[in-house]
């Protein structure tokens, strides 16, 4: 009887855990089963990669404040700087033909329209230059942006732009 309960004990400890025997099983059913498999799913595989490309795109286009077509443009690390520049010439653009614009807003607007072309130079020249370089060149732009924008949005008259 002990001889009994040890193998019974014994078969029950290989039915819990994964033998080579249940290994060789495994590969012999995935060969069967994965070739035929393979041409049902595939189709379905790649619609959902294409899905979830998509829905990526769209999410970066949306963090952007950019249209999904307009993607390829601002492209690369600095993307979004560029966007954000664009949006801010866009701005200045409503400024000028605004029709409470005075003498000193479209002043402004000529010196900001330089600044944007200088900025937009810089983050296209930051693409070719080392981590730390990029990010501190990145940064720098970053932060002449805000002065613009927020400069932008005070003479635009919205309340609570800060200066």
């Amino acid at each position: 009887m002990g001889r009994r309960t040890e193998r019974t004990q014994r078969g029950t400890e290989d039915d819990s855990g994964f033998t080579p025997k249940r290994a060789k099983n495994v590969v012999r059913v995935a060969k069967v089963v994965v070739p035929a498999a393979v041409p049902a799913l595939a189709p379905l595989v790649m619609r959902a990669a294409g899905a979830a490309r998509e829905a990526y795109d769209r999410s970066r286009a949306r963090r952007m404040g950019i249209d999904v077509g307009q993607l390829p443009e601002y492209s690369g690390r600095g993307g979004a700087l560029l966007a954000r520049i664009a949006g801010a010439s866009e701005a200045l653009s409503q400024l000028a033909h605004s029709e409470r614009a005075t003498r000193d807003d479209t002043d402004f607007v000529e010196r900001s329209r330089s600044t944007l072309e200088q900025l937009t130079a810089s983050v296209r020249a930051a693409e070719r230059m080392p981590a730390a370089r990029r990010k501190a060149a990145h940064r720098a732009v970053a932060s002449e942006l805000d002065t613009i924008e927020a400069e932008v949005l005070r003479r635009l008259g919205v309340p609570g732009a800060a200066t």
